[in-house]
């Protein structure tokens, strides 16, 4: 499977944009970490592909530095309200879904790699981590862009996606790293 290939799947999964990068471009801040550590999504230390569990910063970042490549996923959504919780968790769920059935159509297509989330993995409700249980997708998990502390402004940029969409639009990123 060609990357353009994979473009185009990920386009008629209706994302809005999809670009692929070398790894060497993405941009890592540990400045995001702190973003877990507040806990807004209530997965910090419940969840494993959250902070701590996830790995320290360093790790995340050797992790996506591993390969060569990412596919880089947008999703656009109307929002009217970015505080507005009970619109947002659907739209990402939505985002991820789509990033699940990409995965696995590339994984198909020979093109082995894993998914770097708009949020944290939701693949069991609850995490398997809250009752001491080993993780039952190991494979299929993802972290999200925070936890891995990808400077998403930047990656944006630097792929030509509009970051801020303007008033009652909200831009989710994700990724899809392979060699």
């Amino acid at each position: 499977m060609t990357e353009q290939d994979m473009i185009g799947l990920a386009l008629a999964e209706n994302f809005a944009g999809a670009v692929v990068v070398d790894t060497k471009d993405i941009v890592f801040d540990p400045i995001f970490r702190p973003c877990c550590e507040e806990n807004l999504c209530g997965q910090y230390g419940v969840n494993y592909t959250c902070p701590p569990d996830c790995g320290s910063t360093e790790e995340m970042e050797r992790k996506i530095r591993a390969h060569k490549k990412a596919l880089v996923l947008q999703t656009i959504w109307e929002i009217p309200d970015i505080t507005d919780n009970a619109a947002i968790k659907p739209a990402k769920k939505a985002h991820n879904a789509a990033q699940l059935r990409l995965m696995k159509k590339f994984r198909e297509g020979g093109v082995p790699g894993f998914l770097v989330g708009a949020s944290g993995c939701a693949l069991c409700s609850p995490c398997h981590l809250k009752n001491g249980e080993p993780c039952a997708h190991p494979e299929d998990r993802y972290s999200c862009m925070s936890a891995y502390c990808v400077f998403v402004q930047k990656l944006a940029e630097h792929c030509g996606l509009e970051y801020d969409c303007g008033p009652g639009l909200l831009a989710f990123f994700g990724m899809y790293v392979f060699d």
